[in-house]
């Protein structure tokens, strides 16, 4: 039989109470001497009493743990979680109590917690249960910065865990209006971008972690951000498992930011977003993001990139390592590797990617936005076993002459012909080393002359734009269906297949001041009365295994100072 107890009142800030049962009565005390007096056995119906109650459990911890596990259920701390009252302060109140006790779990139970910035502290788990919400505010007003705006906040936190299988809802559509209507009172100084969307660094994110060490995210579904949906910058030895993103109602919605971290580990995660699904940032001139590992997600971007490095690439990125990937329906690129700030971008592998509805399968681009600074490096880079369905795609560049948004009418902007996958450096500064393995893309095709064609004998007229923004159509129209390399060295084609579903003017492979590429096993499909493969002002061509499509009205078009191509007698 369960002893009696009075009501007692939940435990004040700042005291960790526990039960005296042959007093009944709420007292301070350590475990090991609670567990020695103690006269009863717990029952499960007497936990769960207490844990509803609010009372602070303590549990010893497995072998070779830290002593204590404390749970601090926030309703114990005057939150309502009735998806009206704001739960703000209530919720602080948990995490501060957990965090001066040495750490312990908070815990949102089933419910709607609505709430302002919470700010995350050392050695806490915070835990969303199946069926609870933290609803962030509607209101620019209820959050705080860190370097932005955003809900979930920890600076300078080690060991800290935000788990569960519930859901946090940024609000995103409301809260950018809110900051829009504060931009009009004057309130907001920093004015509406062209699209008539605030600035990025007045809307808030859902989660921004900066120089935390040995941070964990898990088996939470985070949805609606009114811009970038998490930031973890600066961190070391972070761990992103089993995370639904869903956030696609405002601009600049990218699923997940990695800004110049270290040693990263993020595995199956689901992703839907507006901007950028999986993005890795350097902002600073540091070492930038090293170590990282990418592994068995899911991205569909509606407007932009699948997997990207960059833009941002002060820093630069090394030694990453993304596989087992899925995008499904990702308007731009599904691997896009650039580097365009001054960093070194180098000792990358992507392989086992499967992509369909994308708009373009790899863009590897070498710029320099920062023009009073150095170019940076793009080189060592391997990605194999890749398959990916590109669409057909209304115009980008087109629609932004036109002043139109590239992807917000396309029935309003005319038809142009496919982009191909690209490799581009700049005059002097190539892109270097890089191994295409196993790759087949198969493309829509439909390509014919029109007004803005480069032709054969026109592939200067392909503009340089160093400084501008990368993206794959950043050059218009493109002389290849297939793929496009200029400005590289050491380039490696290892059974690559290129599918064409329907006739395309162009060749399939257009190589124009390449030094030592290298073709093996390369297939191409009919491009009809054209050549499949030109090479212009190449240095050193070696192509082998490689038969000369069905039909083609030629195989090897040689322009310029093209010179020692080897291996075509055998074709």
């Amino acid at each position: 039989m369960l002893p009696v107890f009075d009501k007692v009142a939940p435990p004040a800030v700042g005291r960790r109470l526990q039960y005296n049962f042959s007093t009944q009565t709420p007292i301070e005390y350590p475990v090991a001497k609670f567990m020695k007096t103690i006269a009863v056995s717990f029952h499960p119906g007497l936990l769960l009493a207490l844990y509803l109650a609010g009372v602070a459990i303590l549990f010893p911890a497995p072998a070779g743990g830290s002593d204590l596990q404390k749970i601090y259920a926030v309703k114990a701390f005057g939150a309502k979680g009735d998806g009206k009252s704001f739960d703000t302060l209530a919720i602080q109140s948990a995490i501060d109590q957990a965090g001066k006790s040495g750490g312990g779990k908070v815990v949102l139970t089933p419910g709607t917690y609505l709430s302002g910035s919470l700010h995350l502290k050392s050695h806490v788990e915070f835990i969303i249960e199946k069926d609870a919400t933290l609803l962030g505010s509607a209101m620019r007003s209820d959050y705080v910065r860190g370097d932005r705006f955003a809900l979930l906040l920890a600076d300078g936190q080690e060991d800290l865990t935000v788990s569960g299988a519930g859901t946090i809802n940024g609000q995103g559509r409301a809260l950018a209006r809110d900051v829009a209507q504060r931009v009009a009172t004057g309130e907001v100084t920093s004015p509406l971008k062209p699209s008539g969307s605030p600035n990025e660094n007045e809307r808030p994110s859902i989660i921004e972690f900066r120089n935390c060490h040995h941070a964990k995210v898990t088996g939470i579904t985070v949805r609606d951000a009114a811009c970038w949906t998490q930031i973890y910058a600066n961190c070391e030895d972070l761990v992103i498992d089993g995370m639904q993103v869903d956030s696609a109602v405002c601009e600049n919605n990218d699923g997940i930011d990695i800004v110049d971290c270290r040693r990263v580990q993020m595995r199956h995660c689901d992703i839907r977003s507006e901007d950028d699904g999986i993005c890795l940032k350097s902002e600073t001139g540091g070492s930038g993001c090293d170590d990282v590992e990418v592994s068995d997600c899911r991205v569909c971007s509606l407007v932009e990139n699948g997997f990207k490095l960059g833009t941002s690439g002060k820093g630069g990125f090394r030694k990453i390592h993304a596989k087992n990937l899925t995008m499904d329906n990702t308007r731009r690129s599904a691997i896009a590797l650039e580097s365009v700030d001054g960093g070194v971008l180098e000792d990358v592998l992507v392989e086992n990617v499967h992509g369909t509805n994308v708009g373009d399968a790899i863009f590897l681009r070498l710029g320099h936005r920062n023009k009073h600074g150095p170019v940076g490096h793009l080189r060592n880079i391997v990605i194999r076993n890749v398959r990916v369905e590109v669409l057909p795609n209304k115009t980008r560049v087109m629609a932004i002459l036109l002043g139109q948004e590239p992807d917000s009418n396309p029935s309003k902007a005319p038809d142009e012909n496919v982009c191909p996958s690209s490799i581009v450096g700049l005059p002097g500064h190539p892109v270097q080393n890089v191994r295409l393995e196993n790759i087949e893309i198969i493309y829509p095709g439909g390509g014919v002359p029109r007004r803005r064609s480069v032709l054969l004998g026109q592939l200067d007229a392909v503009p340089e734009l160093p400084a501008q923004y990368p993206e794959f159509w950043m050059f218009g129209e493109l002389p290849a269906w297939g793929f496009y390399c200029r400005h590289a060295e050491g380039i490696k084609f290892d059974n690559v297949t290129l599918r064409v579903q329907s006739h395309d003017f162009r060749p399939a492979l257009v190589c124009d001041d390449v030094r030592n590429v290298e073709l093996n096993r390369f297939h191409a499909d009919s491009t009809g009365s054209g050549p499949a493969i030109v090479l212009k002002d190449v240095q050193g061509a070696a192509i082998h295994n490689s038969p000369a499509p069905l039909g083609a009205g030629g195989f090897i078009k040689t322009l310029g100072s093209t010179r020692d191509v080897q291996g075509e007698s055998n074709q």
